[in-house]
């Protein structure tokens, strides 16, 4: 039997997706969180073989519970869903140590079949967001752009993003400046959003 981990902050999406899985003979959701950070002890405590992330959750994101599950635990395999298909998740996922990643909407059985081919050492995406992705070229923000403008997106001024990232006033509007740039944005709050749609933040 295939050990799994089903981590979806939506409790009703995660028990359907736990039966689904449930009815294939040689899956066992052995484990369920809700939260990003608690996946790491959930995949150690069943001895995970497959863990099922989604990307938005509390806590910690999924992409974020990916890069430290996969520091973690290297063996174990990880499958990324998302209701979201923004190719900058894409990058990001497989950057993080994803195996695969799935938009919500395929069929248990897609899901079913990502699992155990990535047990065999298989990468599974989403063709359509693997197109996606090679036409929307790399993520242009640089991982410092990146802490800068996620710190803005509250509205917070720059002197509290400096003392939050221990940075200077200076540098924190040199940051902004160039992510603005790059998303071709006319000010901080839709460099944000354009971020966000793109999936680089």
């Amino acid at each position: 039997m295939i050990r799994i981990l089903l981590a979806e902050d939506q409790g009703m999406v995660r028990e359907a997706l736990a039966a689904l899985l449930g009815l294939e003979g040689d899956i066992d959701v052995v484990a369920q969180v809700s939260r990003g950070d608690e996946v790491v002890a959930a995949a150690q405590a069943g001895d995970v073989q497959v863990a099922v992330l989604d990307i938005e959750m509390p806590g910690l994101t999924g992409i974020e519970a990916a890069a430290r599950l996969h520091r973690e635990r290297p063996a174990t395999r990880i499958v990324m869903v998302t209701t979201f298909g923004r190719p900058g998740y894409l990058r990001r996922a497989m950057e993080a140590g994803a195996d695969a990643f799935l938009v919500k909407d395929a069929p248990a059985s897609e899901l079913a079949e990502a699992i155990r081919r990535v047990l065999r050492g298989e990468r599974v995406i989403d063709p359509t967001l693997a197109a996606a992705a090679l036409a929307e070229g790399a993520n242009p923000l640089t991982s410092r752009e990146r802490d800068v403008l996620a710190a803005a997106a509250d509205g917070s001024a720059n002197h509290d993003i400096a003392r939050a990232l221990h940075l200077s006033e200076g540098t924190v509007r040199n940051y902004l400046s160039a992510a603005i740039q790059k998303t071709a944005a006319r000010n901080r709050t839709e460099a944000v959003r354009i971020a966000r749609e793109k999936g680089w933040l």
